[in-house]
């Protein structure tokens, strides 16, 4: 039987995202900071975030609401306002925080950067096509944001600070 992870990964395989595809998003975010970083150690954190079930849970939820658009199964006027991408619309940023979050604030901001410039797998999910990703494509900065924090956190070399 696979576990959580396996099947959001399988969920993520079904929309043309893989593992590794975001882990080269996270590579590119912390290489800058850590020039011994692998992408090796850019897959397994990013599989570390995806094994926490409020992650699945969003990654789920999310999905879900793409695939349903897609199908045009989602009552007016949200099965317009997910066709169009609806500018402010929001709800998909809002719920891709909540992955963001678990590695701290250090993924808020790389998240920003990544809604922002769209790189990579980002940007193929956002353009518009056959397929729906108002959700997707957030969730997948989300993830790349916490995998990003979690390597940031884990840093051997990073400054530590003893408290008085």
């Amino acid at each position: 039987m696979a576990s959580g992870s396996e099947k959001i990964e399988a969920w993520l395989l079904r929309r043309g995202v893989s593992i590794g595809d975001v882990a080269e998003i996270v590579f590119a975010l912390q290489h800058p900071y850590n020039a011994d970083l692998t992408m090796e150690q850019c897959v397994e954190s990013v599989r570390a975030v995806l094994v926490k079930r409020e992650v699945q849970y969003v990654m789920y939820t999310g999905i879900a609401l793409d695939e349903l658009a897609e199908r045009k199964l989602l009552p007016q006027p949200l099965q317009a306002i997910m066709e169009t991408d609806e500018s402010l619309y929001g709800v998909d940023e809002t719920l891709a925080l909540g992955i963001t979050n678990v590695y701290g604030m250090i993924g808020l901001t790389s998240f920003g950067y990544l809604d922002k410039v769209k790189p990579g797998i980002i940007r193929k999910l956002n353009l518009k096509g056959q397929h729906i990703h108002v959700f997707l494509d957030d969730l997948v900065a989300g993830l790349a944001a916490a995998a990003s924090a979690r390597i940031a956190h884990q840093d051997p070399k990073a400054a530590q600070y003893d408290l008085p």
